[in-house]
């Protein structure tokens, strides 16, 4: 396994994208180490000072004001993460927990947290050998930090809770010696950084980032798919018409559409029809996509951002030895990242419903009703087109912004809150709903095309044909659809890549 180096400040979508796949081997670069073990030595000199500083030798949230004994500083690092170990629902995917290993790393590396190297370094020895911490999905409002979801991961570390080693769910003790691991004993202030911070709504709302990629490129193809399949014409997809309104998104996915479709014989064969204009879910596609395109490149944005920051409270500050109180662990920004991925997630999906619709329609497509042979005896994409509606409509419910919900905690001192890690997590089931959408629609594109043979649409165009007939073949009379649906949805989710 090749070895990384984890810098502050330098994770990028390829790490990220790495991370997320599987086990990764990282060092803490040289450059950190200072500053790590500054941070450490600051807290220490807090604490001899026998002066009062949130976390490190008080109680926590409405709690803040309750005096902790020196010598009950270590038993308090490990309550904390006892008690906040409250999580509820199933465990966290391991492409999340990866992420959170790695973000929670990264952020600690940063040398204002006051944790030790061997801390740090402990948590990388679990991406390391995916060694996962069972996490419970529920449980945090994204503010004081994802305290619960950490507190699961934090846990592994002093040898409570579970974690997963290939797979098989076992108590923390015995997983800990698979990453080569024995269970640490926290020091003033570690527990609390182990727990405070975002890393479990950032890693959530990566992840969906990292898997919309590769729907909504899916998406694009199967879009200009069902536009030759639909005999619609490609001049919406002129430059000229994107360039004199400026949206970046909608030029860049105009220009995508224009390659997929790129000499099309099918094209060609009705470029001279009377037909005027097509319905807006073949014509207005790069004013939508495009527009979905601009949001992810925005959260992302912001996602990088976040990944790269310092999200936990108290703050140490080696130069002026101070520890300062904020709320960086406050996750609005993720929130809203992860309410402006919601939206597009749910417009990709509506729009590829649509023209699903459109092609079951023989008034508006002339293909044959239901894109099957022998109607009324056969039912065709009749039902498969009503299972792509439901999932639209289910994510039109889901899309509602999360980030506008707030519920007070910890006693009124916790009294604004994000819900950023329930508005990252939900979009991973309108991910599931979007694929299931897109594959629908490509396995009635597929079925369409066939129909105009032997008039055959463009090179690429037919290549991703291809590529589905060699797991689900044409529809000829009706049979089982939900493990072509299966079949194709799958295939939406690997993306485009070969």
């Amino acid at each position: 396994m090749t070895m990384h180096t984890l810098a502050p400040g330098a994770l990028d979508k390829p790490l990220l994208e790495h991370a997320a796949a599987g086990p990764l081997k990282l060092a803490i670069a040289a450059s950190a180490r200072a500053g790590i073990e500054a941070s450490v030595n600051t807290v220490r000199e807090l604490v001899s000072r026998n002066e009062p500083v949130y976390g490190i030798n008080t109680g926590f949230g409405k709690l803040a004001q309750t005096r902790i004994a020196d010598d009950q500083l270590t038993q308090l690092q490990k309550n904390l993460v006892l008690s906040h170990s409250a999580g509820i629902g199933q465990p966290l995917a391991a492409p999340v927990v990866r992420l959170m290993l790695l973000l929670k790393a990264a952020s600690l590396a940063h040398g204002v947290s006051g944790v030790r190297l061997e801390v740090i370094e402990a948590l990388l020895a679990l991406l390391a050998h995916d060694v996962l911490p069972v996490i419970p999905e529920k449980g945090s409002v994204g503010a004081s930090g994802d305290l619960a979801p950490l507190a699961h991961l934090a846990g592994v570390l002093i040898g409570v809770g579970e974690a997963f080693v290939g797979g098989r769910r076992m108590p923390a003790l015995e997983a800990l010696p698979h990453a080569g691991l024995k269970p640490l004993q926290l020091g003033p202030k570690e527990g609390l950084a182990l727990l405070n911070g975002t890393q479990a709504s950032t890693a959530l709302a990566i992840h969906a980032a990292q898997r919309l990629e590769r729907v909504f490129d899916t998406a694009l193809a199967v879009g200009a798919m069902t536009v030759d399949a639909a005999k619609g014409s490609d001049t919406p997809f002129d430059d000229r018409i994107h360039a004199v309104r400026g949206q970046r998104g909608q030029r860049e996915v105009a220009a995508r559409y224009r390659a997929w479709l790129k000499d099309s014989a099918l094209r060609a064969s009705h470029i001279d029809c009377e037909k005027v204009q097509d319905p807006y879910c073949l014509r207005c596609q790069p004013q939508v996509m495009g527009a979905c395109l601009d949001q992810m490149a925005h959260a992302w944005n912001i996602l990088l951002i976040e990944a790269n920051g310092v999200s936990d409270n108290p703050l140490v500050f080696a130069d002026t030895m101070e520890a300062l109180s904020g709320g960086n662990f406050h996750a609005e920004p993720v929130a809203f990242a992860a309410d402006n991925l919601a939206l597009a997630i749910a417009e990709i999906g509506a729009l590829s419903e649509r023209r699903t619709a459109m092609l079951m329609d023989p008034g508006i497509s002339n293909l044959p009703a239901f894109l099957v042979e022998h109607g009324g005896l056969n039912s065709g994409f009749m039902i498969a087109q009503v299972t792509a509606a439901a999932l639209a409509s289910e994510n039109k419910s889901l899309a509602h912004p999360a980030s506008v919900d707030s519920l007070p905690t910890s006693a009124n001192q916790e009294d604004h809150v994000s819900m950023a890690t329930y508005a990252a997590r939900r979009l991973h089931q309108m991910l599931d709903n979007t694929a299931g959408v897109v594959g629908i629609e490509w396995l009635a594109a597929a079925q369409a095309l066939d129909f105009h043979r032997p008039m055959h649409s463009s090179p690429a165009l037919e290549a991703f044909h291809a590529r589905l007939r060699a797991k689900v073949p044409h529809l000829i009379e009706d049979r089982l659809m939900a493990p072509d649906i299966a079949a194709a949805t799958a295939m939406v989710e690997e993306g485009m890549a070969p």
